[in-house]
């Protein structure tokens, strides 16, 4: 059973049942796709060069436009203690640069919670919540965060957050996978987004 499984308990089965089998990971197998990214948007020009900075950790990325090649690649490792963890890679593609949103992703059980590194190697920590929508959606909402300096990990106050919304769905008539994500800030407001279509690799 996946920790997306664990996490959304019975939830998990209102589903739409692609996206089941999408979060439904299995050590031994990895889940890959490609696609397009309809549009990917960004904040205030100032914010700039912390996204240029971002890269280095492939984490945040300076470039914005339409129409971005885009691959995932999410596969199931084990941590410290035999835990299980699953690895997200994201790559977006601008001409003959890659640019990456990458994570690592464990369960909190206790707190029902999914636990998420941001960044390679990891810059920033957030709980996941997962909600499953009347029509079978998946959404994914950040909720405390910390900076991660080394070993140290820094809770950061609310004004620093990035708060992300994520909503990943199945379209039946096209027979892909759709995604939006919003990432917003309480004082800033909008500082990253991107949305599009993939499919899984045969």
């Amino acid at each position: 059973m996946s920790i997306y499984e664990k996490v959304l308990g019975d939830d998990f089965f209102r589903l739409h049942p692609m996206l089941q089998k999408r979060y439904s990971f299995e050590e031994s197998k990895s889940f890959k796709a490609s696609g397009t990214m309809k549009s990917i948007k960004g904040g205030p020009k100032w914010l700039y060069p912390i996204f240029k900075l971002g890269v280095h950790w492939k984490l945040l990325f300076p470039e914005r436009g339409t129409a971005i090649p885009f691959t995932i690649k999410n596969e199931v490792l084990k941590g410290e203690n035999n835990e299980e963890q699953v690895h997200w890679e994201r790559i977006f593609h601008f001409d003959t640069k890659k640019r990456y949103f990458n994570a690592l992703m464990s369960l909190d059980s206790n707190r029902s919670v999914i636990k998420d590194y941001l960044g390679e190697p990891a810059l920033v920590y957030s709980d996941l919540a997962f909600d499953v929508s009347s029509d079978g959606a998946l959404t994914i909402r950040s909720l405390n965060q910390r900076l991660i300096l080394g070993k140290i990990e820094l809770p950061l106050p609310k004004i620093f957050h990035g708060l992300a919304t994520v909503t990943e769905r199945y379209d039946e008539m096209k027979d892909v996978f759709q995604i939006q994500v919003s990432v917003r800030n309480p004082l800033v407001g909008h500082i990253f987004s991107y949305e599009g279509e993939f499919v899984q690799d045969a």
